[in-house]
């Protein structure tokens, strides 16, 4: 168990440390609590993903690392898509409000789930967070997770599609250090095309290639949500995966993330 960022533990999880089984964990017990932990959040996210399901709504998961991009993106795409789709966004963060006020500036709904000491998002969050969100009216439903390029990887939330943004102030070579996050995204948006002219140590074909060492073939998007060039890829992204998601609901069929159908 991770007693110093809280990786393992969110105010989402934390009732079923109460259990007597969980009581007085010792370090040889403590990977049978974190199994049992992994274990119920991965049945919660069976559950919120028949909720999505329920109600036709795609549910996107946004990973990266902090300051790539995430919220700015998620603005230019409302922007871009609030006439032709019903968004809703669920921000995720160590604290404050401030993604989610930005969001609502757009005019969508945000909902605001606060960590704490948690460096990523779980299932039982999102089970929180959908209590004070009506799924009837959306298409999308955005998750932007906590900044983290390691915990997000490993925790399903009931979403269908796993995004990654890497932007290109970062170096080229980050798919290769964090190939969890990497090896299961359905889609990487290179960011911050607009700062590639003043950088002369970031390639994106190697960035691209590093990505495809992993074994994924998933598509590969530049862009600047700043300068909205390359937009048009990413929001065709989009269309396309609300159609698949509903056609597969329609078949009593779901998507899971990571497995680039």
């Amino acid at each position: 168990m991770c007693n110093t960022c809280g990786c393992n533990i969110t105010i989402g999880n934390q009732h079923l440390l109460e259990k007597p089984e969980h009581k007085n964990v010792t370090g040889k017990s403590a990977v049978q609590v974190l199994q049992s932990l992994l274990s119920a959040n991965d049945h919660q996210a069976n559950h919120n993903r028949e909720h999505f399901d329920q109600h036709q709504v795609l549910a996107i998961n946004l990973m990266s690392s902090p300051g790539s991009g995430k919220t700015l993106l998620l603005e230019s795409t409302i922007n871009a898509l609030k006439d032709e789709f019903n968004i809703a966004v669920i921000e995720g963060d160590l604290e404050t409000e401030n993604d989610a006020e930005r969001i609502r500036k757009t005019g969508v709904p945000a909902i605001q789930i606060v960590t704490g000491t948690a460096c990523h998002l779980d299932a039982h969050l999102i089970h929180h967070a959908l209590h004070d969100l009506a799924l009837a009216p959306l298409d999308i439903v955005f998750i932007e997770n906590v900044g983290n390029l390691v915990c997000p990887a490993s925790f399903d939330l009931g979403h269908h599609r796993n995004v990654v943004l890497l932007s290109v102030t970062e170096g080229d070579d980050k798919p290769l250090k964090y190939p969890v996050m990497f090896r299961n995204t359905d889609l990487t948006l290179l960011t911050k095309m607009d700062l590639l002219p003043f950088l002369d140590d970031f390639d994106p074909r190697k960035a691209e290639s590093n990505i495809q060492q992993l074994a994924n073939n998933a598509p590969f998007i530049k862009l600047s949500a700043k300068k909205t060039t390359g937009m048009t890829a990413w929001l065709d992204w989009l269309r396309a995966t609300v159609k698949a998601q509903k056609k597969l609901v329609q078949q009593g069929k779901t998507a899971l993330p990571g497995h680039h159908d």
